[in-house]
């Protein structure tokens, strides 16, 4: 528990931080930090990944709460160092990006994300993002190693009970 809580901390603070900057820096325009591979450029984002749903921002803002809801509950099992990474970033993301959309314009829950990383080809992006897609790696990665929350393996008799792991 002591690494999932720090780590989503240490996340957490980093992902406000970049966020603060980009709006302090990037409002002038982009800034190319390796040429064709790394931009980093401005976006204030209403709606989900890649930009969609974007007439949802209140919908996006209560299923954050849920999610950041239901980690705090799973993590109160974990005995597994991996769990623990993957619950951490997963809950620094989510309630990195619910911060945005809590305290940010226009309005409480209808906040704006700030996404500032762009990559060729790419959406631009926020380290809240990449904490939740390395989070979502690392849970499938458990999910087809068949490790549980806890730590232990799934046994066939958890799946036969109830169809899943």
């Amino acid at each position: 528990m002591v690494l999932l809580v720090s780590l989503a901390s240490v996340w957490y603070a980093a992902d406000q931080v970049t966020k603060a900057l980009a709006v302090a820096r990037l409002s002038d325009g982009d800034v190319t930090v390796v040429d064709g591979v790394l931009n980093l450029t401005l976006v204030r984002n209403p709606g989900a990944a890649f930009s969609t749903g974007t007439e949802y921002t209140v919908a996006l803002s209560c299923f954050a709460i849920l999610a950041t809801l239901v980690v705090l509950w799973v993590s109160r099992r974990v005995g597994s160092l991996v769990w623990a990474t993957a619950l951490g970033l997963l809950l620094a993301g989510v309630v990195g990006n619910l911060t945005d959309r809590v305290l940010r314009e226009p309005s409480p829950l209808r906040g704006h994300v700030i996404d500032f990383l762009q990559l060729p080809s790419w959406p631009v992006f926020n380290l809240a993002d990449i904490a939740i897609n390395v989070a979502a790696g690392l849970i499938l990665v458990q999910a087809f190693r068949n490790v549980r929350v806890d730590g232990a393996p799934v046994d066939s008799g958890d799946r036969d009970r109830d169809g899943v792991a």
